[in-house]
């Protein structure tokens, strides 16, 4: 019987470097990520759904290991992952080093809290000890640049190789992780195991900081090389149009693609219309409500700015502001609030 991994870790250098490891322990794998909140709640619901899921295929020997690592749980959700886990016959494991996890370290037997060391630490010496994993140790000063900015060891001599790391991930936002969590990932996954191949050079530090920018452009490029703005645009405009499906939206006749905090959308907006041509605006709100709409020569944008969000601009740039906007992790969320609003807002203007 295979295990299969179902692993949910935080969205920081730590939280992916658990995933890092993980993805190359297990073949059968799935990764989730979710900040602190109710996005914890919400990403253990779609694992639970998922194995469900899983189960129904493959049958009762399929064999679910839920893993959770650099994410404290409450004592509240705790209890709510353990009882379903117990129902769909899967087993939990809980990594984390933060304090605030105690309580719930101290009820749950599945739950381990070790405050000396980062997440990552404890998941590679967790997989060594249960997966015979990277038996050579050749993951292990990586491992340890990690450990170091994360517990902030300032006098490691890998601390400054790790603080560019740090920097790495929390300035990768080229994909956005709710609208394509598996692409985001694997984008961070991949500089990190770029930061791993430099981390052992003299002035590593300065190096990896300064192939950063060649390194996302190599993730990116596709057939041939451009600038990194534009490697960018045909990247995620490939993932809007795949996904264009799922993320049409309607405005009074008129069909639209809605990204979800992508941002560029001059360049993004535009090369999205010119690659879905059956398409007749672009959409893309942020998580305060603002949104950018992009046409070309098809609708008036700044008419439909006008009329759902008080905006306006050109014909086919323009932008504006929903009303009492309620942000979601969950894209399926955010595109029905969307649509509801520019339905009533279509209506009441007729």
């Amino acid at each position: 019987m295979q295990q299969h991994l179902y692993h949910l870790s935080h969205i920081d250098l730590d939280g992916y470097g658990c995933q890092y490891l993980s993805t190359r322990c297990f073949d059968q794998i799935e990764c989730y990520n979710a900040n602190y909140g109710p996005e914890v709640t919400a990403r253990l619901a779609e694992i639970v759904k998922k194995i469900e899921q899983d189960r129904f295929i493959h049958g009762e020997g399929h064999e679910a290991l839920i893993l959770i690592t650099d994410l404290n749980l409450t004592t509240k959700e705790a209890n709510w992952i353990e009882k379903e886990a117990i129902r769909i016959k899967a087993k939990i494991q809980l990594l984390d080093h933060h304090a605030t996890g105690k309580s719930a370290a101290e009820r749950f037997a599945w739950y381990k809290l070790d405050t000396s060391r980062c997440a990552t630490s404890i998941t590679y010496e967790w997989l060594q000890r249960h997966y015979d994993f990277d038996p050579e140790q050749r993951l292990l000063t990586i491992v340890k640049a990690i450990n170091a900015i994360d517990i902030w060891v300032s006098e490691d001599p890998l601390f400054e190789y790790g603080k560019v790391m740090l920097g790495m991930i929390s300035g990768a936002r080229e994909i956005n992780r709710i609208l394509f969590p598996t692409e985001d990932r694997a984008f961070k996954l991949s500089l990190i195991d770029a930061a791993r191949l430099r981390v052992a050079n003299q002035e590593a530090a300065i190096e990896l900081d300064d192939d950063l920018h060649q390194i996302k452009k190599s993730f990116f490029r596709q057939e041939q090389n451009n600038t990194k703005d534009n490697l960018v645009a045909f990247y995620v405009t490939k993932l809007l149009t795949h996904d264009r499906q799922r993320l049409t939206i309607e405005y009074r006749g008129y069909k639209g693609i809605l990204g979800y905090n992508i941002g560029n959308t001059s360049i993004i907006g535009n090369t999205c219309m010119v690659e879905n041509p059956d398409y007749d605006f672009y959409m893309d709100v942020n998580f305060r409500g603002n949104f950018s709409l992009r046409s070309n020569n098809k609708l008036d944008v700044s008419k439909m700015a006008s009329e759902i969000g008080n905006g306006g601009g050109h014909p086919n740039a323009s932008g504006g502001k929903i009303e009492g906007y309620k942000d979601s992790f969950v894209y399926a969320d955010i595109r029905k609030f969307i649509q509801a609003y520019i339905d009533r807002k279509s209506q009441t203007t007729l």
